[in-house]
């Protein structure tokens, strides 16, 4: 029997994502010195005629001079925090990079795409290895490097399974050294797989390695085998173009926090958290009710969620609303607990998480207060207690506050 190494785990990747309909590349051939580079440095961890390229498809309406000026904002994302450049740059992605230009005398703001979320075939799709970066005398080359659009979003530490000292752990562990020596290349990242060709897990930026998770589907209908390979089910389930631009989009928050050393001096945390795979598909399956519900010929009635005590509902909530606020006209989401100890702990994860949800989310300090805040067509993000739905008198006679 030959002995599996890392190299043979990492073709085998590269296989199983060519068979998704991403194209491969050796690093080697595209480096500076390739024989078809695409990279003028060892530092540029951006393909830029590759992302030039997509911006001109994805962006047809919008001036070459102000395309060049996107491609300048999103190579000078550069603070000395990792977490605000990762921030920062994830709204561009998402959100489009903010650009001016005069049209027909008239100076106008826009927005140019980075990604086409809508036609995940309007994209470039782009596996490499051997891709050797070298950032402050640093040296380093990550197994394998996703690039989408030339933007390289996700990276793969994989080790091999029969060598009893390559396991997740130290994958992970490597992850984080190449966050110290060329965070460069973390500036761009959604997220980064750890895998030994069996177990493989994806996690965030700032994740330690429990918040590293398997994905345990490959369509969302059932669970996979325990006998699967679960780097197969999360390459298949997870890196699947349209899935994972549509997890890229909805499914990653930032969470700011708060937090008061014993000198009493307050510092603002901020966490990276992404979705595990129940929370991916019991949202989009909630998605896909309420827009059969609201539709045209919809019984108004959605559906149910239940959940079990530490899958992260407040989470799925929050990525539920994101998403809904753009998948309807704007519409006006009420959460309602039973509590104000829920109440409030639920806002609070709303409202750290105002990037995803394009809005900032408001508590409804009373009765009046929540009247006056369903008063609208629609919009807004809106929490309450369900005792706040009491009549002042007691009588079961409610005002009509809209249609």
């Amino acid at each position: 029997m030959t002995k599996l190494t890392e190299n043979d785990i990492e073709h085998w990747a590269i296989e199983e994502l060519e068979n998704l309909g991403w194209k491969y590349l050796n690093g080697a051939i595209i480096a500076p010195d390739g024989a078809h580079p695409e990279r003028n440095s060892f530092g540029d961890v951006v393909l830029k005629g590759r992302l030039q390229e997509t911006i001109a498809r994805n962006n047809p309406d919008i001036p070459f001079e102000a395309q060049q000026e996107a491609m300048k904002i999103v190579e000078r994302v550069a603070s000395p925090e990792l977490m605000v450049n990762n921030l920062r740059f994830h709204e561009l992605l998402t959100e489009g990079v903010p650009v001016e230009y005069r049209k027909n005398g008239i100076q106008r703001g826009d927005r140019v795409q980075l990604v086409n979320f809508e036609n995940p075939g309007q994209n470039d799709f782009l596996v490499v290895n051997q891709f050797t970066i070298i950032e402050n005398n640093n040296n380093k080359r990550p197994d394998l490097i996703l690039f989408v659009n030339g933007l390289p979003l996700v990276i793969f530490e994989l080790k091999n399974a029969v060598d009893e000292n390559a396991t997740l752990h130290s994958a992970y562990k490597q992850i984080q050294t190449y966050k110290d020596t060329i965070p460069s290349l973390f500036t761009y990242n959604t997220f980064c797989v750890l895998s030994d060709g069996a177990d493989a897990k994806a996690g965030s930026l700032s994740a330690g390695f429990s918040r590293y998770l398997a994905w345990k589907t490959s369509d969302g209908m059932t669970e996979a085998s325990p006998l699967s390979s679960q780097l197969e089910v999360l390459i298949s389930g997870l890196l699947n173009p349209a899935v994972l631009l549509d997890y890229i989009r909805h499914f990653i928050v930032f969470e700011e926090s708060k937090h008061v050393d014993a000198k009493g001096i307050a510092t603002i945390q901020t966490v990276k958290k992404v979705a595990a795979y129940h929370q991916y598909y019991a949202v989009n399956k909630a998605i896909d009710s309420v827009k059969r519900a609201s539709g045209t010929k919809g019984d108004r009635k959605g559906g149910v969620v239940w959940h079990t005590q530490g899958s992260g509902k407040s989470l799925s909530m929050v990525f539920f609303s994101g998403k809904l606020v753009l998948q309807l006209n704007n519409p006006t989401v009420l959460v309602i607990t039973d509590r104000n100890d829920l109440d409030d702990q639920l806002f609070d994860t709303f409202a750290s998480s105002k990037q995803l949800l394009r809005q900032v989310p408001v508590q409804a300090a009373s009765r009046e207060h929540l009247k006056e805040l369903l008063r609208v067509a629609s919009g807004g993000i809106v929490f309450a207690t369900i005792q706040k739905f009491q009549t002042e008198n007691g009588t079961n006679v409610y005002e009509q506050l809209s249609d």
